[in-house]
């Protein structure tokens, strides 16, 4: 469960580089520190739901997980945070991963947005920017 939940804060941790170049703060877009915390949160959640998902996650410290994706989200938005998790290529390294379970994910995670009250525009944003990872998830 660990490697697999590893999945998901890593499906997002590809993008410090790609951030860089264009993050302008969305970061109080998606509701600051307790809005980012509220979707990861609403994420989790609904991956534990999510029975062709959550069995990438079987064995995952979840508090890591948790922990992970916050940096990852907070510092994609431009917040004020650093992402020190492992690289999405090396997590996701022979997991095997589907075209529809990576898009089954994010579907996920627009759920969560959606339930923690995340404007539309900040929502296509976050996605927006974590879609450069999808080369290094898919099939590896």
């Amino acid at each position: 469960m660990i490697r697999k939940l590893t999945y998901v804060a890593t499906l997002f941790a590809g993008l410090t580089c790609f951030s860089a170049a264009h993050a302008d703060d969305y970061y109080q877009e998606l509701g600051g520190k307790e809005g980012v915390e509220k979707i990861v949160d609403n994420f989790i959640n609904e991956i534990s739901f999510d029975q062709d998902i959550v069995t990438f996650f079987e064995g995952t410290d979840i508090t890591r997980l948790r922990e992970k994706l916050i940096e990852q989200f907070c510092h994609e938005s431009g917040g004020p945070c650093e992402y020190t998790g492992d690289s999405m290529k090396d997590v996701h390294a022979g997991m095997k991963i589907t075209k529809a379970q990576f898009n089954r994910v994010v579907e996920l995670l627009q759920a969560a947005m959606d339930d923690a009250g995340t404007p539309q525009t900040a929502q296509n944003r976050l996605v927006r920017s974590l879609a450069p990872m999808r080369p290094d998830i898919i099939h590896r």
